[in-house]
């Protein structure tokens, strides 16, 4: 059985969650180790009890770096105990350094893989500090087998016109994981399209893009009760000056806190007739490049997304067919929208979405396996590389 040591950089993160899961689904052993950057301590991740190596702050970009020096010099302390694993995986950047350090603790060559969700904005700087970073990623990199990440766009803006790595790449798409067999699931649509006033926009996950917060409040205020925008996960209070109170004065507006993933999916996603699949955060960059979580989770449970033009999520979703996309991010862009909505014209949107295949959407038992049967090849790639060096 495949042993993983997943580096993080975020325990309360759902997505490492989703991620441990996965490999445990494909046959994999996974101890978790990393950082926290949530109020309570994580003590459990999907039934592992991770190592923690500290906390960190979202957008301390420096306290972070002094939190990766401080774990690298106790790495050997911090893992004592744990079995040497078959593959480390480093999660971001910052985990990559704590990887290819874990990878001198223990005995034998073992895999790296280089796991990159977001292009980080420093890295894209063209000053001393971005050229450093970029520096940086290219050295750890040349010790890692494989990069995943979740979007190709990320390949192609960044990796390959950088020169960052040539290393193979698994695209691992933010589907929605499902572990149930097709034929014995219980999946229904609920029937939004009579429901009629007011639309509903669901705004969920990582909620970090003031922007959107503040577009999506003047729109529902603008079109005075015939919108209403709900809103779940977990925000970046670092982003805003008080998302809490912000949102507790807007009159359309509602927060409902944070949701299991997969397991809240349906039923929050049941609640809304359209997902906000928008975001400024890294305008031009990230932003534009990145597949989001909710892109996938809307439109596997029937939620139509609203996408900006020139987006990778847009070009995503002109390739299918699905979907709107705004033209520019202004009040009136949406009011033109919602101005030509009607019940027929939204129910054709959603039968559309409902239309495309599951697998579009879904991450399944079988993907699981074979996502883990991909890693396992790297481990026996480097033990035909030991045999070679012995027989040599």
């Amino acid at each position: 059985m495949l042993h993983v040591l997943y580096l993080v950089h975020d325990l309360s993160d759902p997505a490492v969650r989703r991620r441990v899961i996965m490999m445990q689904a494909g046959g994999a052993t996974v101890t978790v180790a990393g950082f926290s950057r949530s109020r309570e301590r994580v003590t459990e991740i999907a039934a592992v009890v991770p190592v923690d190596l500290g906390r960190t702050s979202d957008g301390r970009f420096a306290q972070r770096l002094a939190a990766v020096a401080r774990a690298a010099w106790t790495l050997g302390s911090s893992l004592k105990g744990v079995a040497r694993p078959d593959l480390i995986i480093g999660r971001n950047l910052e985990m990559l350094a704590l990887a290819n350090r874990a990878k001198t603790l223990f005995a034998g060559d073992v895999p790296i893989v280089y796991e990159c969700l977001d292009i980080h904005r420093l890295l894209l700087r063209q000053d001393l500090t971005g050229k450093a970073l970029r520096f940086v990623e290219r050295m750890l990199g040349n010790n890692a087998q494989l990069l995943i990440t979740s979007s190709p766009a990320f390949v192609r803006q960044y990796f390959a016109p950088f020169g960052q790595m040539n290393l193979p790449v698994e695209l691992v798409e933010n589907k929605v994981l499902e572990l149930v067999p097709q034929e014995t699931q219980a999946m229904s649509h609920a029937d939004k399209s009579d429901k009629g006033e007011p639309w509903k926009i669901g705004w969920f996950g990582a909620l970090r893009c003031r922007r959107s917060l503040a577009l999506l409040s003047a729109f529902s205020r603008k079109m005075d009760g015939r919108i209403e925008i709900v809103l779940r996960g977990r925000p970046a209070y670092s982003e805003f000056e008080d998302f809490d109170r912000f949102v507790a004065d807007e009159p359309f507006m509602r927060f409902h806190g944070a949701y299991a993933n997969p397991e809240d999916l349906q039923k929050i996603y049941d609640e809304v007739h359209f997902s906000w699949a928008v975001d400024f955060f890294e305008e031009g960059q990230n932003s534009d490049w990145l597949l989001p979580n909710r892109l996938y989770e809307g439109c596997r449970y029937g939620s139509v997304p609203i996408a900006m033009q020139g987006t990778e999520t847009s070009l995503f979703l002109k390739a299918r067919g699905i979907g709107f996309s705004l033209s520019e991010p202004t009040v009136d862009a949406l009011s033109g929208l919602f101005d030509q909505l009607d019940e027929e014209r939204y129910e054709s949107a959603r039968q559309k979405v409902k239309a495309q295949e599951r697998e579009t959407w879904v991450f399944d038992q079988n993907d699981c396996r074979a996502l883990v049967e991909r890693l396992g090849r790297l481990t026996h790639v480097n033990e035909q590389a030991a045999v070679l060096e012995v027989a040599a």
